[in-house]
């Protein structure tokens, strides 16, 4: 089955929820790893970001009061009226991953049906819309020199300053939001600011 092709970053909990959605949307998804989106002050700016430049998130957390603390803390970080909120039902049960279900007992994102999933975002899919996101590809970035070859880490974390994006992402996470935030123009822009900068 086709993935829905979705225009709003969505927002999740953690690294199995990403994997979870990855099989059944084309969206870029952004974890929260759980409580460390209380003391990532560069993941923090980097939502706000993307909440200014879409006009919207998704946020899709467990539903658990773990995910409506999470929930509750992007409400107070992100700007007004720019999150759509989406929720998983009470479902009973475990994820096959974990020897023992949640303290709620409920199952989380990752542990829902993908048909179920599917629904939630079909309200949310436009594959016109999609297509005008960034197209800066792996081989554009080896290209550049920011992945793939000696001083590229380095020149990612130049990368990274000069725009206010966090300095540790990995070269995935920085193409995935130079996808988001900027067109072509602008990131070879950003490449020659850094360049001149040497």
């Amino acid at each position: 089955m086709d993935k829905l092709k979705i225009l709003y970053p969505v927002i999740v909990e953690g690294k199995y929820d990403k994997i979870k959605l990855d099989s059944i949307i084309d969206a870029n998804i952004i974890r929260t790893d759980g409580f460390g989106i209380f003391k990532k002050d560069e993941l923090k700016d980097l939502l706000r970001r993307l909440a200014d430049k879409f006009g919207k998130v998704i946020v899709l957390t467990d539903s658990d009061g773990a995910g409506r603390v999470i929930r509750s803390h992007l409400r107070g970080i992100l700007p007004k009226g720019s999150i759509i909120d989406l929720y998983t039902p009470d479902i009973k049960g475990k994820e096959k991953r974990k020897t023992s279900p949640s303290a709620a007992g409920l199952l989380g994102v990752e542990g829902m049906e993908a048909d179920l999933l599917r629904e939630l975002f079909r309200p949310f899919s436009d594959s016109l819309e999609v297509s005008a996101r960034g197209d800066i590809t792996k081989l554009d970035f080896y290209e550049d020199g920011l992945s793939g070859g000696a001083g590229a880490s380095g020149k990612r974390e130049r990368f990274c300053r000069c725009v206010g994006l966090p300095k540790e992402m990995s070269a995935n996470a920085l193409l995935s939001a130079i996808n988001m935030l900027y067109t072509r123009q602008e990131y070879y822009s950003v490449l020659e600011r850094i360049e001149e900068e040497q």
